[in-house]
């Protein structure tokens, strides 16, 4: 199973949440972005339909793998903020 940490980060004068060196827009306070990152969570654990999925490698060889729609990530939210507690996840 895929494990996906987000973390809760100031950046460009505000907050964000953060993927694999990605920031999300800037969110004024912590409590923004914290709801922000929540709401992202929850859209990723909503399944989908069951499909086989077509492509070509970089060689030119077509594959065909099985996407089970209901696989869903593991996602966890890293947020070292050291004002208030944030609220629990």
């Amino acid at each position: 199973m895929v494990k996906i940490i987000y973390e809760i980060v100031q950046h460009d004068g505000g907050w964000a949440y953060r993927l694999g060196g990605v920031y999300s827009e800037a969110f004024a306070t912590h409590d923004q972005a914290l709801e922000a990152v929540r709401i992202v969570m929850a859209e990723q654990q909503v399944g989908d339909e069951s499909v086989t999925i077509s492509y070509q490698d970089e060689s030119g060889r077509w594959h065909e793998e099985y996407s089970d729609g209901g696989d869903r990530p593991e996602v966890e939210v890293v947020d070292s903020f050291e004002g208030e507690a944030p609220p629990s996840l």
